[in-house]
């Protein structure tokens, strides 16, 4: 818009930019003005626009007290967690102390003295006890004394929070009334001295840019005493703001240092508990338990005082019976069923059973002696005396019966050391032959006593002769005149040609036995027939 002519230009006042830079933060043009844009850190708020609502917005500083309470909230949260952890820890350790509560099995074999195995669990059970009181005290000391000072110290950096939110708040209201005031006198002042300058007429007094001036200057003055209040009180509070952030800290360091006793008094205490059970395991003798177990078990254990078992001292039931007693036994040689002629060694024995058994030796200890060859010699042929020689032919049964059922008869030569071993060998295997076998006497390689013999038995092939008139009518003096066997000479017998490989070996015919109804007395002729039956 031009101006009249004649009237020179006027110049209104404006205002000057905001300077923002860090040189000019304590002196900067705007502390040369009137209505400063900012408060370049002196005010909490800043003056609103003209015609706008004031409003309020967080500065550093409560940001900051923010910040710190924050951190002591997360302090509480690492306490409470640590006691929580201590709670469940406690609860976990009576697991392990119900564990070791439980009775020993067995236990009757350990000593209930002290210093022993049983020592030891009790020791377990009283400490597994008092770590688990250990963790309850600790959850309730963190709850009761660290995080209470924590919750307090929270509770105070609120207050200091909402003090500094409050007072900056009202300072700061007031401020800004004064700068409104002040805002407004010096528009005024503006519109009439532009008034002066354009116009002639009269001025109403109480629009006197000199008047107005003046007015101007006495509200300015008191907003820069309001001003000066409001920087003082937060300079106050700025101030103030070093002491209580130590407090704060040293406030932490003394719950932390409370916290570090609580929690390394706890892990001490711990690893003494394992410690004790560890002495007390240590501290058991080696040989504790045992030399209380062999006191409570004396009676039960093998007294190494004792002399071991002999076998030559001990006996059982019918060891010495008189049917385990052999006949006759002894080394003997027999000639191999092999393609090569030849004799091998061997044990043989001839029992009270009538068999002839052959072993590999007389060692009844380093395997079981078990016959290599038996015959039973009722059974058998026994052949003629060839000096140190004689034959027996027989059926080997030491396989059972069902393999005894495929065996043959087979002819088996046997030499003695010398003919007077060979003569006692043959006798006893001849008698072993008919019908009773001799008993065991005091010397097994000698004759047998008649009374010792056992009741008479029947041989294999031999038929028991049917009674007959003649024989039951026979004299006693008969059955005494011929004994069993005909008349005992063998010589008198009738020879019995038996081969022997590709020899013929003359061998005394046996006369079979005959048994008459009156005494069982077995009686043959001359010819081998029964008395009193027709030959």
């Amino acid at each position: 818009m031009s101006n009249p002519a004649g009237q020179p230009d006027v110049k209104l006042p404006s205002r000057s930019g905001t300077v923002t830079s860090n040189l000019t933060r304590r002196t900067s043009n705007s502390d040369d003005e009137a209505i400063p844009d900012s408060d370049s850190g002196e005010v909490c708020y800043k003056s609103p626009p003209i015609g706008q609502r004031s409003y309020s917005s967080p500065v550093p500083r409560v940001e900051r007290l923010r910040a710190w309470k924050h951190l002591c909230g997360n302090l509480e949260d690492y306490v409470s967690m640590h006691a929580k952890v201590a709670k469940s820890h406690s609860k976990d350790y009576e697991k392990i102390l119900k564990i070791a509560s439980e009775p020993l099995k067995e236990s009757h074999h350990f000593s209930t003295s002290d210093g022993g195995v049983a020592s030891l669990f009790e020791k377990m059970r009283t400490n597994s006890q008092g770590i688990v009181n250990m963790y309850l005290e600790t959850e309730k000391s963190l709850t009761g004394s660290i995080l209470p000072t924590l919750t307090r110290l929270h509770k105070e950096i609120k207050g200091k929070s909402k003090e500094l939110t409050t007072g900056a708040a009202k300072g700061a209201k007031a401020v800004e009334k004064a700068r409104g005031v002040t805002q407004k006198h010096i528009e005024l002042l503006g519109q009439n001295a532009t008034s002066f300058d354009t116009s002639i007429g009269k001025i109403d007094p109480t629009h006197d840019p000199y008047v107005l001036k003046r007015g101007t200057n006495h509200r300015l003055n008191k907003q820069v005493a309001e001003e000066n209040n409001h920087r003082q009180d937060i300079l106050a509070v700025q101030n103030s703001f070093q002491q209580f952030e130590a407090y704060i800290l040293q406030t932490i360091q003394t719950v932390l240092d409370n916290f570090f006793q609580l929690m390394g008094g706890q892990m001490d205490r711990q690893r003494a508990m394992y410690g004790e059970i560890l002495a007390t395991a240590q501290r058991i003798p080696p040989d504790f338990e045992w030399i209380n177990f062999c006191m409570n078990n004396d009676t039960k254990l093998v007294n190494p005082d004792s002399p071991p078992r002999d076998f030559a001292s001990i006996s059982y039931p019918n060891q010495n019976h008189r049917s385990t007693q052999p006949l006759i036994e002894g080394a003997l040689e027999r000639r191999s069923r092999a393609m090569i002629k030849g004799y091998n060694n061997g044990y043989y024995v001839v029992t009270p059973a009538r068999y002839l058994h052959e072993f590999k030796d007389n060692d009844d200890f380093r395997r079981d002696p078990t016959p290599e060859l038996s015959l039973y010699l009722p059974d058998c042929v026994v052949g003629a005396i060839d000096g140190a020689k004689f034959n027996v032919k027989g059926k080997d049964v030491s396989n059972g019966k069902v393999g005894n059922a495929f065996h043959t008869n087979t002819e088996l030569s046997f030499k003695a050391r010398s003919p007077s071993d060979a003569e006692k060998w043959w006798s006893v295997i001849k008698d072993c032959t008919r019908a009773g076998a001799p008993a065991p006497s005091s010397d097994p390689t000698g004759p047998s006593e008649p009374g010792n013999q056992p009741p008479p038995t029947y041989a294999a092939g031999e038929q028991q002769a049917a009674p007959s008139a003649a024989a039951a009518a026979a004299p006693a003096s008969d059955a005494t005149a011929h004994p069993a066997g005909g008349s005992g000479n063998p010589s008198a017998a009738t020879d019995v040609k038996t081969p022997v490989g590709e020899k013929e070996v003359s061998t005394p015919a046996i006369p079979k036995p005959t048994r008459t109804a009156s005494s069982g007395s077995y009686f043959t002729g001359p010819s081998g027939s029964a008395v009193g039956e027709k030959s």
